[in-house]
């Protein structure tokens, strides 16, 4: 099996940001956004932005092209297919010599995100908040959002139920009815996303008092990716390349 290195001297590798990809023009932007941000941080770093499917350019692509060593950060929150089978096939099939980091969630620097987001939508003392995340027919993936939750929970000092817009359960209609039937004042939902598009609308019509945005170009997600990065460079003769087989 190949080993991938960064050695003293050598050439840095190029950042590239995996997302999944959207249909919605506006969450291009944000994942745009979030891409140039990274950039920003670093300027001397090759910083290029791909996408698993539906958006352009494709990672396989990206991949194939740019030069020199290469370090792939997912911008998934959670794990999945996607982080799991999806993303190794693709490396493995175009660049197996690609260094590959885990997901960015759960973190607590997500947690200082969604804070962040959620004090910027008004949050109040006594609202119910809960995480509203896509979903996953992984049970790995769905852990890691109730550990989100969980994280979340303590920052705020109240409970926080994950609940999950597609596979996954609760779902969001019903944690939203379990919140409605209680004498809770009111009901916020923290968007565990990280760019506005199909599921981010599925929050917002779920009948909370309010939403947070999603989590696109915050600080605490940039620091985040290049902490991830950092992470994967970081031990350069025992962390190998991604398995062909």
């Amino acid at each position: 099996m190949p080993v991938a290195s960064v050695r003293a001297g050598a050439t840095a590798p190029t950042l590239v940001l995996a997302a999944h990809g959207t249909r919605s023009a506006a969450g291009e932007r944000s994942l745009a956004a979030l891409a140039a941000a990274v950039r920003r941080t670093r300027p001397r770093h090759r910083v290029e932005l791909s996408y698993l499917e539906i958006s352009s350019p494709l990672l396989s692509d990206v991949l194939s092209t740019v030069p020199g060593p290469v370090v792939v950060v997912p911008l998934l929150l959670a794990g999945g297919y996607h982080v799991h089978i999806d993303l190794p096939n693709v490396v493995a099939e175009h660049r197996p010599d690609a260094l590959v980091a885990p997901p960015l969630g759960p973190h607590r620097l997500l947690t200082t995100a969604l804070a962040r987001k959620l004090a910027r939508a008004g949050l109040r003392p006594a609202d119910t908040v809960i995480l509203g995340a896509a979903g996953s027919s992984d049970p790995a993936g769905l852990a890691d959002v109730r550990a989100a939750a969980h994280l979340l929970s303590v920052r705020l000092g109240r409970p926080v139920t994950a609940a999950f817009t597609s596979a996954g359960s609760p779902s969001l209609g019903e944690a939203v009815e379990r919140v409605r039937s209680s004498p809770a004042p009111r009901l916020a939902v923290a968007s565990y996303l990280l760019a506005p598009g199909f599921f981010h609308g599925r929050l917002t019509e779920a009948g909370a008092d309010l939403v947070s945005e999603p989590l696109g170009a915050d600080p605490a997600v940039v620091e985040l990716i290049w902490q991830r990065f950092d992470e994967t460079t970081a031990v350069p003769d025992t962390r190998t390349a991604v398995r062909t087989a």
